[in-house]
């Protein structure tokens, strides 16, 4: 009989996860037993598992193996009866959330650090996700956190490690372990939910596609998809192969780190249509010739386009969106008659209203898309879902976008960082932001009048929890608004965030340049806020 053994260790104070597992940087999971201690208060803060089916993966970057071989040996000393884990180690974010719901798995590990840099002094991540493929709720999260702080031992099974680059079932300590091809399962979900043979016809046609994968995980599903389903040429997926360190990129696709792929799309002679995609798959960038789609409009025209793609033929049941993310998508759901939610950031928020049923597509502005087809933001999907309107619209990127405005109105939409301002200062700013909500309504700053102001609370319809101090909005007449929120306060400071959106009904007034439109309403929420004096900053650190 093969022996597991208990291992003596001793607590790690910092293993607090976040709203997507535990990150830190790879030499800190390096140290000993800190990797074994999280996983093995995950198990421990679980309970009704025996004998069920765990699904394991990652987004490819360095240490990933190494923890997967972890992982594994401690789900069999565990007793889960079956691990599902992909080739190589390999299963981006989203295809692990197909494979929990798919195969009714009890749960899953997703060892990712998203579109944070990876490579041997850089990021890792360990987050478990629950059975409907979404991430844990705070009330797990915050068990493992408790067990971490007192954990004592561990339990492994003491064995070799298994082959991870072969596909097929093995035993490991009279576990199951079986090795599955990372991308078949989802590609199979995608040629359920879209149009395969109108995108084929649309690139057989001459529309030249490109996607970068940054070095990252989703390289092997991109070209299974574009290149080889759909008829792209070969090398349309550019950095395809996922790499420790992700080949040197900084995987986060927006249009600082992805560049060089909106400077070819935007050339007269580069592709018709241009995507990026994250670390581990979960977000997306969207360009077209003469057109960078905000992630806010991309998810608007993706709600308002739904029944062009065969998945979403009957129509949408809601929109959700984050707090921070434009009201687009809003004019969109009232069109359509259907139910918009606006929730905290989080994509947890997110799969209470999917469960239910309440909403179909959701989207927020940091380049995260997705639908009820897994629990997970979806950066392929996205593409995907562009590929797929495009086809059968037989129209531009820029005409779309374009028409779209001109139905619905332009909601002009700017984020400002300030990045790493005093804690102190930051915590000031909003503190005193709140003192005078009772106060801003019916102000007028300039040619705009508030209508509301106040600190952003969310009531989940579902399970009626309550959110409070998610951001401060300031609301003007006219659908325009500021919102205030701060991120990573702590010892290094915070970072304050400042969202600036206007509604433009007035076609004749969409093609202003952006921070130009913003302009009066970014000089409103400096008056209102005093950030820069507060913040002793004269600009924002990042604008995008």
């Amino acid at each position: 009989m093969t022996m597991f053994k208990t291992v003596t260790t001793a607590p790690y104070k910092d293993q607090k996860p976040g709203t997507s597992g535990l990150r830190k940087k790879v030499p800190v999971f390096q140290q000993e037993n800190y990797a074994e201690n999280f996983i093995q208060a995950i198990f421990d803060s679980l309970e009704g598992f025996e004998g069920k089916t765990l699904v394991i993966g990652g987004d490819g970057r360095y240490y990933n193996r190494e923890v997967i071989q972890k992982a594994l040996k401690m789900a069999a000393a565990a007793g889960f009866g079956k691990v599902m884990v992909g080739q190589g180690g390999i299963l981006s974010t989203p295809a692990a959330s197909n494979l929990i719901r798919k195969y009714k798995a009890f749960g899953g590990i997703v060892l990712s650090a998203s579109h944070n840099p990876g490579g041997p002094t850089e990021d890792f991540g360990i987050k478990y996700n629950i059975g409907n493929g979404g991430p844990a709720p705070e009330k797990i999260t915050d068990a493992i956190f408790a067990r971490t702080q007192v954990i004592d031992t561990y339990r492994i099974a003491d064995v070799a490690d298994i082959d991870l680059d072969a596909i097929g079932t093995f035993d490991l300590a009279g576990m199951t372990v079986e090795v599955v091809d990372p991308v078949a399962d989802y590609v199979t979900l995608m040629e359920e939910l879209f149009d395969f043979p109108a995108i084929k016809a649309h690139i057989a046609g001459g529309f030249k596609v490109v996607i970068d994968s940054m070095g990252a995980v989703t390289g092997p599903y991109a070209v299974e998809i574009l290149e080889k389903r759909l008829g792209a040429p070969a090398g349309s997926v550019r950095n395809s192969t996922p790499l420790p360190d992700f080949g040197g990129h900084h995987p986060d696709p927006n249009l600082v780190h992805a560049k060089e792929l909106y400077d070819d799309v935007m050339s007269p002679t580069g592709p018709d249509f241009g995507a990026a995609s994250d670390g581990d798959g979960d977000r997306n960038m969207v360009v077209g010739k003469n057109m960078f789609v905000t992630p806010s409009d991309s998810l608007a025209i993706i709600a308002a386009n739904a029944t062009l793609a065969p998945g979403y033929a009957k129509g949408i049941a809601g929109i959700a969106r984050s707090m921070p993310t434009s009201a687009a998508a809003d004019r969109v759901a009232e069109k359509l008659g259907i139910g918009m939610y606006e929730t905290p950031t989080g994509w947890k928020f997110f799969g209470n209203l999917l469960d239910a049923g309440k909403a179909t597509i959701c989207g927020e502005e940091s380049f995260g898309t997705g639908s009820d087809h897994v629990r997970e933001k979806d950066g392929l999907w996205a593409v995907l879902f562009w590929l797929n309107i495009l086809a059968v619209r037989k129209e531009s990127a820029y005409d779309i976008v374009t028409k779209h405005w001109a139905e619905y109105g332009r909601n002009y939409y700017s984020r400002h960082d300030y990045e790493e301002v005093d804690s102190d200062a930051a915590n000031g700013m909003i503190a005193a932001l709140r003192e005078k909500l009772s106060t801003l309504p019916g102000q007028t700053f300039g040619a705009l009048k508030v209508e509301a102001a106040d600190d952003f609370a969310y009531n989940d319809p579902v399970d009626g929890s309550v959110s409070k101090n998610q951001g401060v909005r300031v609301l003007f007449e006219g659908g325009s608004r500021v919102v205030f929120r701060l991120s990573g306060t702590g010892t290094s400071g915070a970072t304050i965030r400042l969202y600036v959106e206007r509604y433009e009904p007035d076609a004749s007034r969409h093609a202003i340049e952006t921070q130009e439109a913003l302009a009066d309403l970014i000089a409103i929420a400096d008056e209102i806020s005093e950030l820069k004096k507060r913040s002793g900053r004269d600009a924002p650190t990042v604008i995008t």
